[in-house]
């Protein structure tokens, strides 16, 4: 397809032609993906729609890419979770790199065998490359294979001049920023009403509706012009509140182009301008969680940077800052053509990653548009102009991507607008995002043993890793604390800080520094008595500590004789080694969903036994309780993506998982029952909302063990929704025990998003409501005569031990690390005294009066 011409795709199958918005897989009917049409097929051998390159075949063999004339890139993805299938029923025609002509066998599948194993057949046709091609025509009625004309591909249209995205190597070396538009339709002065000026989201707004017309557009301010299709170019133009612009196009659109684009300023840019200050003041902490209501978030200044608590400890080292950018590329590359390829293709990925996040955000609007402008960050011309200049200059892409991001960031910083200079670190992000892709993944940056950790964000993988570095502590501007990498600091002893204000992103590197994640604060630049101050606390701290681990190996039992069992959440072998020299009496929750986390796909039966067993092995005698997978909601699975929800911890998650994917379920469940525990293993079903969901999911679980021809397993429910704790009496008829997750069963019984950036900080499990549901179910365990027991992080919590012993609790599952401290305090404990404490607490009316309640010199001992 030469410059300007269309292509025609041809049908791949034959069957009845269906829209893609009608697809019953949110990836494709929201077209996160790309624009195209879906087949109901009762044909079983893909053909190529025209001559092409096959670019991917996926291993699973249900999905193939194809590169065709003009850089239009099609993918045809045949059924629908059919990777599941991990390539049963597919047959391969043809090998990545092959050049296939159309109408040629691609691929053959067992039309039979899906439509058991799968949701539906529905094969997708989808067009990727939808920024530098369009769908001018399609097809309806009924397709026939290799015959009926499927769909026409023309070119995007662009203005003249205009920077091209390099859809082919050879049109990439003629990219250059556009010119100034001095010649066409030139508005009046328009005044920019954001309270903050033209920060990133009016920008990308007034960007993203430039790039629909076929003009010219450019916006001047003082003197200075800015390439209107370039949100960078629109920040680094420092426009202000009150700032006067003019809107200059050229072009066969300039006309509607400015008018239109004046019209967007003056109202606001898509910003509530009557709500716009109030919501500001939020973005520089967006997403991070506030202080919890008992004890209010403290001001921060210029030595105090004050956040939430998500592991405890105090540490002291010199600052170290993750920046996403840091990674080991080449300088130099000989292949241009392949280097350009490379660079849109990271460029698609990191796409389609940003568009799934904001598909993921559901109604945390704040969270959608901030992906949303990430999204118009990574389009932006004039930086993929400079990357495309430069490797035609011979510059590897990943060195030249990296380079334009870093003098894109350099000169938003160097703007006078605080907000709009604190945007080189979205702009970072965006930059990071696509060049792990261009460096598939690298060697991840390394910190100093005994750094304090700054990041905006910090994965669970990464927390893993950096304490492996040895580093004394972490603090992030996202997260929350109940978040996997916060689970992850508490089981290994990392102090770490989540809400910290992005204004600590701006310190420099090597500052000396003391997180003190008990006092919810980072002081910086400590003086040599704070110093002194703090050294004595870490030392009494190490004291305490080593007095606890001596004992750790005895009884957690009550000075009254009251035994309270201490268990530990674990995510590994490793972990469970740890938690066993830590004195742990076994695992009370073992979080399988780590192990699917960090991947390109789920762990296979096998590797999940192998990982069960090596846990059991460890315990020995211990008893295991293994949950079965957790996501969804807060927690998604970057390979199973799932239908975008209005209220994603309300909809798909936990136990759902299982009934969406009931062989995800069915798999998980063999590897545990084929895992051979010495003191046995119970079963734990997460996110159970109804009775119905537990029947069905006993039942799937009975047929498993039948055809294994294992033992009868313990089974057990997670009480972490309202319903189940209200109707308790009615569970613990069919379960063997109860597991109560305060994390959860908190967020919906006070109906706060424990990932809302101004609610999460506000939950707190000892909230009398969230009491009296535990008391609940304690009450109704004890009367069926079932053990219950508590695996969220209030047990952890050596404050609330004694209102949890106090209700009955007698077995509590800590984070690793927790379990000596946890075990020395029930050791301080009078059962009898414990229980008039809970009475009060139930009859108290607030959180911060049971923690009054329990505080020190309050508390019982």
């Amino acid at each position: 397809m030469h410059p300007g011409e269309s292509l025609t795709l041809l049908a791949p199958l034959s069957g009845p032609i269906v829209p893609i918005e009608s697809v019953p897989d949110a990836v494709f009917a929201d077209k996160i993906v790309g624009d195209g049409i879906s087949i109901d097929p009762i044909s079983q051998t893909l053909l190529a729609p025209c001559d092409a390159t096959v670019t991917q075949l996926h291993a699973a063999r249900h999905a193939i890419t194809l590169s065709a004339a003009g850089g239009v890139e099609i993918m045809i993805h045949v059924g629908i979770d059919t990777v599941g299938l991990k390539g049963e029923g597919f047959t391969a025609r043809v090998s990545q790199g092959d050049r296939v002509s159309a109408g040629q066998a691609l691929l053959e599948f067992d039309a039979d065998l899906l439509l058991r194993k799968a949701p539906s057949l529905l094969t997708q046709i989808v067009v990727l490359s939808g920024e530098t091609s369009s769908i001018v025509e399609r097809a309806s009625g009924v397709a026939r294979a290799g015959v009926s004309r499927l769909m026409t591909v023309s070119p995007r249209r662009r203005a003249a001049g205009g920077a091209p995205r390099a859809s082919s190597a050879g049109e990439a070396g003629a990219s250059r920023p556009p010119p100034r538009a001095t010649v066409g339709v030139t508005s009046a002065l328009v005044v920019v009403p954001n309270p903050h000026g033209l920060h990133a989201r009016p920008a990308a707004v007034l960007a993203s509706e430039a790039k629909s017309f076929a003009a010219d557009i450019s916006v001047e301010l003082a003197g200075r012009n800015a390439n209107a299709k370039s949100v960078v170019a629109l920040m680094n133009l420092g426009a202000g509140p009150g700032a006067e612009l003019r809107i200059v196009g050229s072009g066969s659109e300039a006309a509607r182009a400015v008018a239109r684009l004046v019209e967007l300023v003056r109202s606001g840019l898509g910003e509530d301008l009557s709500a716009a200050t109030a919501a500001r003041t939020a973005e520089p902490e967006r997403a991070a969680a506030a202080a919890p209501a008992s004890t209010p978030r403290a001001a921060d200044d210029a030595r105090h940077v004050h956040g939430v608590s998500a592991s405890p400890g105090l540490a002291i080292g010199p600052i170290c800052k993750i920046d996403p950018l840091a990674a080991d590329v080449d300088e130099h590359a000989s292949d241009t053509e392949a280097e350009l390829a490379r660079l849109q293709k990271a460029l698609r990925h990191t796409r389609l990653e940003l568009k799934q996040l904001v598909a993921a955000s559901g109604k945390r609007v704040e969270q959608a548009q901030i992906f949303s402008a990430h999204l118009t960050m990574l389009d932006d011309p004039e930086m993929i102009t400079r990357t495309e200049v430069a490797i035609v200059e011979g510059k590897s892409a990943a060195f030249a991507w990296r380079e334009a991001v870093m003098a894109s960031c350099r000169e938003l910083a160097r703007l006078s607008n605080p907000l709009l200079a604190a945007r080189a670190n979205d702009l970072r992000d965006v930059g990071g995002r696509a060049l792990r892709h261009l460096v598939g993944g690298g060697e991840a940056q390394a910190a100093p043993a005994g750094s304090v950790v700054v990041a905006e964000s910090l994965t669970p993988s990464e927390v893993v890793r950096l304490a492996d570095q040895r580093v004394a502590g972490l603090v992030s501007v996202l997260g929350g604390t109940t978040s996997h990498a916060a689970i992850l600091a508490r089981s290994l002893g990392l102090p770490y800080l989540v809400g910290a204000s992005a204004s600590l992103l701006a310190v420099e590197a090597g500052a000396p520094a003391v997180l003190d994640a008990e006092g919810a604060v980072v002081l910086l630049r400590p003086t040599e008595a704070e110093l002194d101050a703090y050294r004595g606390r870490l030392g009494a701290r190490k004291a305490l500590r080593e007095r606890q681990e001596a004992a750790a190996g005895e009884r957690a039992v009550t000075r009254d004789g009251v035994r309270v069992a201490v268990l530990a959440n674990i995510a590994s072998a490793d972990d469970a080694r740890k938690a066993v020299r830590l004195g742990a009496e076994g695992v009370g929750l073992l979080r399988t969903e780590l192990m699917f986390f960090d991947r390109d796909a789920a762990p296979t039966e096998a590797e999940q036994t192998a990982a069960y067993q090596e846990i059991a092995d460890a315990l020995g005698e211990r008893p295991l309780v293994v949950r079965t997978l957790d996501v969804g909601g807060d927690k998604p699975l970057s390979y199973m993506p799932l239908p975008a929800e209005d209220n994603p911890l309300l909809g798909i998650r936990g136990l759902r998982i299982g009934a969406l994917h009931p062989a995800l379920l069915r798999s998980q469940l063999r590897a545990i029952l084929a895992a051979r525990a010495p003191a046995g293993h119970r079963i734990l079903l997460p996110m159970v909302a109804s009775l119905e969901e537990l029947r069905e999911a006993k039942q799937v679980l009975e047929e498993e063990r039948r055809r294994a021809g294992s033992p009868p397993v313990e089974l057990g429910v997670m009480v972490e929704v309202p319903s189940v704790a209200v109707q308790a009496d009615r569970f613990a008829a069919e379960v063997d025990f109860f597991s109560i997750g305060t994390n959860d069963l908190t967020q919906y019984t006070l109906a706060m998003d424990r990932t809302h950036p101004r609610l999460a900080g506000r939950q707190d499990a000892l909230h009398p409501a969230v009491l009296r549901l535990i008391d609940t179910a304690v009450q109704a365990a004890k009367k069926r005569e079932r053990h219950v027991g508590i695996c969220g992080a209030v047990a952890s919590d050596p404050e609330a031990v004694a209102v949890l012993v106090g209700l009955g609790v007698t077995e509590l599952s800590v984070s690793v690390q927790a379990i000596p401290e946890v075990k020395a305090r029930i050791r301080e404990l009078d059962a009898a005294r414990c229980r008039e404490i809970a009475r009060a607490a139930l009859d108290l009316g607030t959180a911060a009066e049971v923690r009054a309640l329990l505080a020190p010199g309050a508390r019982p001992g």
